[in-house]
């Protein structure tokens, strides 16, 4: 995949319904397959949360793809916001926060 955009950095809240849907596990998937860096995590509050970074129209493309998710997800909606970009450069999934 060959981009042109400069290094971006997001944290996302996505809401709705997407804890025990495989969303996690999906959003880990997308962002390997696009290249980024960054963790996906739950929140106690059913949220899921997820620092992603990369070339700003690649960090693009997984918001889009965020605001629907995997078929079992019912996403109300997704919050980002500018963030540091993380120390490591893989996709991990961390521990429930």
């Amino acid at each position: 995949m060959k981009t042109t955009s400069e290094p971006t950095a997001r944290l996302l809240r996505i809401h709705g319904l997407v804890q025990g849907v495989g969303y996690r596990n999906a959003l880990q998937a997308q962002a390997t397959r696009l290249r980024l860096a960054g963790w996906v995590r739950n929140r106690s509050d059913g949220t899921v949360e997820a620092l992603v970074a990369g070339p700003a129209d690649v960090v693009e493309t997984l918001i889009e793809w965020s605001r629907q998710g995997p078929p079992a997800a019912r996403v109300s909606h997704v919050d980002a916001i500018s963030a540091d970009a993380p120390t490591h450069k893989d996709f991990i999934r961390e521990t429930t926060l």
